[in-house]
């Protein structure tokens, strides 16, 4: 659940007035173009960025104030300059990275004192009960599990960054660039996978440039010239913005309001014979955004941050 939620950049909002509501097992796909605070949302609503505007409630939990437990129970899929699979690295060596990791900090002290070959057998089942959740079979890579990442194809690199995801166990999970240069028939197995991953009880929030119809879906789309309003807004159909950069779904737990932007300044008046003359008028065209406008900057510098950290 959120209710106008906001977060923002050093050079502008990524996102506003996001409200939303989703049970355990939905599928929620945050649909709009680049550069419009998709991953700003999911990196938000996974507890991974810090929302200045609103609240949300993940898992009983309220965002922001609970992240780092937020984090313990939202995993993520790979999302540019945050989790990102390493070329370099094998599938196997993701796999028992990851697994290693999830014992030093997600496990209980008693889990660490178990004998060396009860681990070792837990985290191999957990890393098959990851793998076939994921639909990802090891046989039919080119090298089996010692394939590098940079071989894989594109639907296959996704396919295991949900399976390192899943190895946590999570109740939710976010992924980032679902239908990223996939072709028809690809993008089809990626949602189909999403779906069975959402079957289990998994709440999935994935990023996207078109949703499916079956998804709960928020769009997110970017700032336009600001013009001066004439008249009232009109409001806006379930599942579109309700601003510029704003984004609402079916359920929302506010109405939307109509959204003005601000009025154009009045041009100066003439001065007197005697006065200096003036500086040039500006020349016309779009008007500059506001403090309150939803730019592309401010998601690029806040998901910079956010990689920094």
């Amino acid at each position: 659940m959120a209710e106008g939620l906001g977060l923002k950049g050093p050079r502008g909002w990524a996102f506003r007035d996001v409200s939303l509501r989703a049970g355990a097992g939905a599928l929620v796909a945050l649909e709009g173009p680049s550069g419009t605070g998709r991953t700003c949302l999911l990196l938000a609503l996974t507890g991974r960025m810090k929302t200045q505007e609103g609240h949300a409630e993940v898992g009983g939990l309220r965002l922001p104030r609970k992240m780092a437990a937020v984090r313990r129970i939202a995993g993520l899929g790979q999302v540019p300059g945050v989790s990102e699979l390493d070329p370099s690295l094998t599938v196997a060596e993701h796999l028992r990275e990851r697994a290693l990791l999830q014992r030093r900090f997600d496990g209980s002290v008693r889990a660490l004192l178990r004998r060396p070959g009860t681990r070792a057998a837990e985290a191999r089942a957990r890393i098959a009960e990851a793998l076939a959740a994921a639909g990802l079979d090891l046989a039919a890579l080119p090298k089996g599990e010692r394939t590098s990442v940079r071989d894989l194809e594109r639907l296959e690199a996704l396919r295991l960054s949900i399976a390192l995801a899943l190895m946590g166990r999570p109740r939710l999970i976010g992924v980032d660039d679902t239908d990223l240069k996939l072709s028809d028939a690809d993008r089809a197995e990626a949602w189909a996978l999403l779906r069975a991953v959402a079957a289990g009880g998994t709440t999935v929030l994935a990023v996207c440039s078109e949703a499916p119809a079956d998804a709960l879906r928020i769009t997110t789309v970017g700032t336009a010239a600001a013009t001066p309003a004439t008249g009232p807004a009109e409001p806006t159909e379930p599942g579109t913005a309700a601003g510029p950069g704003t984004a609402a779904g079916p359920g929302t737990a506010t109405e939307p309001t109509a959204v003005t932007e601000p009025a154009a300044a009045e041009e100066p008046a003439e001065t007197a014979e005697t006065t200096p003359a003036t500086e040039p008028a500006a020349a016309e065209g779009p008007a500059a955004a506001t403090e309150d406008d939803i730019t592309e900057e401010g998601a690029a510098d806040a998901l910079a941050e956010t990689g920094r950290a």
